[in-house]
């Protein structure tokens, strides 16, 4: 059974996790998928916009303890730690914010801890008002591992991002947002995901990543990010997509052509 279902309609993705038995709590094996997943969906340019969310009760309870307390699964744990480069903690969650399109995460019932930090990786947070949320690894005795780093950099500011990951406080949706945690609430985060995902398509595929690639950088790389200003657009203003955003107003039914750059 696929712990990750990747379901396309049109140029929307929905990815679900789902072990909801668990409250999807993520499994070492889920975490491979999530990789593979998020590798489809960057070959793929017919894709536009990506929503994450979980089947079930809950978006994730964080880390399954059970697979990670396992002993083959403590050594592979200790080697993904020590060895260069990113670990498999770090790229299950890092390549969501490294793809070309939008990602919308829809969050109700849990998003704890590994959850938690899954969300972060994505651009836009949508959380129901009751949704349980917490940077909670301190409980157990732990650091978040998975990109937090670069995931919560600039959406708290520092205090606050040492406050909840110290603590491992639980927070509701309500008090999320008020921290910028969350960026919208919603009775129902999957329909205003996707109520979110159609805007963003009637926007140049082309000139949503240039816009991602830009801000990330500010937040990143604010060294680089005046000059990536100018070179995405003058990728945008030899592209074909900006011809066909020229001519909507007046031609709406005209569609924008797959993407064109990476």
């Amino acid at each position: 059974m696929s712990l990750v279902f990747l379901q396309k309609k049109g140029a929307i993705a929905t990815v679900q996790l789902n072990r909801p038995e668990k409250r999807n709590a993520m499994s070492f094996a889920l975490l491979r998928e999530l990789v593979q997943t998020a590798r489809l969906i960057k070959k793929d340019k017919s894709i536009r916009v990506v929503i994450l969310t979980g089947v079930g009760e809950s978006f994730s309870s964080g880390i399954d303890l059970t697979d990670l307390n396992d002993k083959k699964n403590a050594i592979f744990a200790v080697w993904e730690l020590i060895k260069p480069g990113q670990s498999l903690f770090q790229k299950a969650f890092l390549v969501w914010q490294d793809l070309p399109v939008p990602v919308i995460a829809a969050l109700h019932g849990h998003c704890l801890g590994a959850g938690m930090q899954l969300a972060l990786a994505a651009d836009i947070r949508i959380a129901t008002p009751t949704c349980k949320l917490s940077i909670m690894e301190s409980r157990w005795g732990l650091v978040p591992d998975m990109g937090l780093t670069q995931t919560l950099k600039g959406i708290v500011p520092l205090d606050v991002a040492k406050e909840l990951t110290l603590t491992g406080r639980v927070l509701s949706g309500k008090e999320a947002e008020k921290l910028h945690l969350v960026t919208h609430l919603a009775t129902d985060p999957l329909a205003a995901a996707e109520t979110l995902a159609q805007e963003f398509l009637t926007r140049s595929p082309d000139a949503l990543l240039a816009g991602k690639r830009v801000l990330d950088a500010m937040q990143h790389h604010p060294k680089r990010a005046l000059r990536l200003e100018k070179i995405w657009q003058l990728k945008l203003l030899m592209g074909k997509n900006r011809q066909i955003a020229m001519r909507k107003d007046k031609k709406p039914e005209l569609e924008y052509q797959p993407r064109q750059y990476h």
